[in-house]
């Protein structure tokens, strides 16, 4: 069957009817102003590695930070050289959930910062952690796990994943809360994460018709505020209520196309109108055939090599011009490209190109 042959009859073939809009709860598509995670960050020392840790002379701050914390404990260091391989300086990091009260544990993060080959086996030292206000929020300390391995031979060496970085499950205990008083909010506003006027709309009569009156007022496509100055329950028990409540949400009719990877994502309410497509495959192909010349069996010379280049432009497939007929959506052209064997480079080519000559109505986004 011919190229263009078969992309019509793939493309006129009855055509299932995909719907954009799908019922999300409210939750899963706003953020609550106020109610956010705050990053932790702290400086520490992890011990008990088995000789991959910091060297002095690269990282001279892992001696000063061990004889610094040595000193702390009682152990008097000064004027002794300290040149362990079982210590490495690291960047603990985390993230202080909303809410989070004194006592409770939160998973970390840990980073080497020196020349050490591997945190497997180590235990972080009590580390200090501090957020932004540069105050102490949490204290972290445990032993960690490492997803990364590092092997080392006399004439070889085998690294999987990263076991310079690890992290300590439970590893942090919060110390300070955070002054906030939810139930105070005389109002409260739902950012949504893909602002869309369609869909703040769509909130604001669910939750006004859940509530029994005119609590929510959509102040533009990313914004719905709530006034709880006409409701009798508090505002976490009014949230409580409202954010498993579903709307349909239109998503936006986009394409992606990330070239590194060769990943193509479609929407599914991406339009394409009449365009005639026309695609081939060039391929150059180039052969050497040195040839030698020598001279004469009782004349004078020196052999020669002569070059000989032989340059060849050829077009695989058909070359047929396929044509799209109105109303075509962009899963079945995939479909398609699909049952040609089109390779998912020149399938973004065609993308691309039809966006070009305005038949594709979808933003295109190419990474």
């Amino acid at each position: 069957m011919k190229l263009s042959a078969l992309i019509f009859a793939v493309f006129s073939a009855a055509t299932l009817s995909f719907s954009a809009v799908a019922d999300i709860r409210i939750r899963d598509i706003v953020d609550v102003e106020g109610i956010r995670e705050n990053d932790l960050v702290g400086y520490g020392i992890v011990v008990g590695l088995n000789g991959t840790g910091d060297t002095v002379k690269n990282s001279p701050f892992t001696e000063d930070s061990l004889s610094y914390m040595l000193e702390r404990l009682g152990v008097n260091v000064q004027g002794e050289e300290i040149k362990p391989k079982n210590v490495a300086a690291v960047l603990v990091t985390a993230t202080l959930p909303s809410f989070a009260r004194s006592g409770s544990s939160i998973d970390v993060t840990v980073a080497s910062i020196g020349d050490a080959k591997s945190l497997e086996g180590g235990t972080l030292i009590l580390t200090p952690m501090k957020g932004a206000d540069n105050e102490i929020y949490a204290v972290a300390q445990g032993s960690i796990i490492v997803s990364g391995i590092d092997v080392q031979a006399q004439g070889a060496r085998e690294t999987r994943g990263t076991p310079t970085t690890g992290a300590v499950p439970n590893g942090a205990r919060v110390e300070r809360e955070l002054d906030y008083d939810f139930n105070q909010l005389g109002q409260l506003t739902l950012s949504l994460r893909n602002p869309d006027f369609t869909t703040a709309a769509r909130i604001e009569d669910a939750i006004n018709g859940e509530m029994g009156q005119r609590v929510a007022y959509m102040r533009d496509p990313g914004t719905v505020e709530l006034d709880f100055a006409l409701l009798q329950d508090s505002p976490a028990r009014v949230l409580a209520n409202i954010e498993n409540l579903t709307v349909p949400v239109v998503t936006p009719a986009r394409i992606v196309i990330d070239e590194k990877s060769g990943t193509i994502v479609l929407g599914e309410d991406v339009s394409i109108s009449r365009v005639a497509i026309a695609q081939g495959n060039i391929s150059i192909k180039i052969s050497e055939t040195p040839v030698a010349s020598q001279p004469n069996a009782f004349g004078r010379g020196e052999t020669e090599v002569l070059p000989r280049s032989e340059i060849s432009i050829g077009q695989t497939g058909s070359g047929n011009i396929a044509i799209l007929q109105p109303n075509v959506t962009l899963s079945e052209l995939i479909s398609g490209l699909n049952a040609l064997g089109v390779t998912p480079q020149e399938m973004s080519d065609i993308i691309r190109s039809m966006k070009t000559a305005g038949a594709i109505h979808a933003e295109l986004v190419i990474r």
